[in-house]
């Protein structure tokens, strides 16, 4: 394996400078059927120490947009035709292939959401997890064995001596996890993209595995972006939240108002479909139809069709993100919605 330039010093953000900025991001797949519209222009950004959720369901381009953030994108069919990634002020799109690898990993990690798949079947999990430190750092086969049984210990697991040369198959989903978790953690990069970590898990492992992503984000004042479709799995860790839909974002909000307030029907849908203790023995919500074909996006709004709230205007005119105002009519912070009528879905 080729050896991956190692970075230097990492030069402090001027205040208010985003670690992250994603800006008008256009993504497709050139298919048999046709061009499949994944990503739509989105943008949003998140600083060190922040936490962005990006909620959606399957299909919305959360984890393509995170593919596209790290440059692993299938080229072809994937193509991204518009938009740029700055990544402390450098917009990753244009950067020569040998500095991009130096930047994944060192600087951007992530946690895929199939630990089992992710890791390597026929590789220790410690051999896994010292090969980063063999590949930018150097180190020999028994410092990077000894970095990766820290790392082990570092998230948590068991007898990391003992079992630094188990196979992935030898760990429970939730142990599984944890090792990638490390595997991210491992050149203490400046932001992490956590996709559906805690998919597969039982609830009490996910809320360890997310304690366990919140106490280490703290500690290394990294930049968070958590992709799910799980709202109650961002209640307590996120600061900001950013709704997907189509390729789309309709919806930004810090995470408690959004929760007490959205300002978007599809937001307020995924709300209302979250079990609640107070309405036991009721129907659960559920928002009606199916997410629309990337080949196939509907004129409008994208989410009209399923839109108990859509009006004429609704098929025809596509709304933008704008701010969404507040009672005296300044620009609530943070907030934004691309709804025609989200003063009605607020206040309604």
């Amino acid at each position: 394996m080729d050896a991956v330039e190692v970075i230097g010093s990492r030069p402090s953000l001027a205040p208010g400078t985003p670690l992250l900025e994603v800006d008008d991001l256009h993504v497709e797949f050139h298919t048999r059927d046709g061009v499949a519209r994944a990503v739509n222009g989105v943008s949003y950004s998140v600083a060190a120490g922040e936490t962005l959720a990006v909620l959606g369901e399957s299909g919305s381009g959360k984890s393509v947009t995170a593919q596209a953030i790290m440059g692993i994108l299938d080229v072809p069919p994937a193509r991204i035709s518009a938009g740029r990634i700055l990544f402390r002020g450098e917009d990753l799109l244009t950067m020569s292939a040998g500095a991009r690898r130096a930047v994944r990993g060192q600087r951007i990690a992530m946690i895929f959401q199939d630990a089992l798949s992710a890791l390597n079947p026929v590789l220790s999990v410690g051999y896994q997890l010292g090969e980063m430190f063999r590949v930018h750092q150097g180190l020999s086969r028994a410092e990077a064995k000894a970095k990766a049984v820290e790392l082990m210990e570092r998230v948590r697991i068991p007898a990391a001596k003992q079992r630094v040369g188990d196979y992935p198959h030898q760990f429970s989903g939730g142990m599984r996890q944890r090792i990638m978790i490390a595997m991210a953690l491992a050149l203490q990069p400046d932001l992490i993209i956590a996709d559906e970590p805690t998919t597969a898990l039982d609830v009490t492992v996910q809320a360890q595995v997310m304690d366990l992503l919140a106490e280490l984000q703290a500690e290394f004042r990294m930049g968070l972006i958590l992709i799910t479709h799980d709202l109650g799995v961002v209640a307590d860790t996120a600061d900001k939240i950013a709704v997907m839909y189509a390729g789309r974002i309709v919806e930004t909000a810090p995470v408690r108002e959004l929760y007490a307030r959205p300002a978007h029907p599809y937001t307020r849908g995924l709300l209302d479909s979250i079990p609640r203790l107070d309405q036991k023995g009721r129907d659960l919500h559920a928002i009606k139809g199916l997410p629309p074909s990337l080949l196939q996006i509907p004129q409008g709004c994208a989410f009209n069709p399923r839109c108990d709230r859509a009006q004429d205007r609704c098929l025809t005119e596509l709304p933008l993100l704008t701010p969404v105002l507040g009672e005296g009519g300044g620009e609530l912070p943070g907030r934004r919605s691309a709804c025609h009528y989200w003063r009605e879905t607020l206040h309604g």
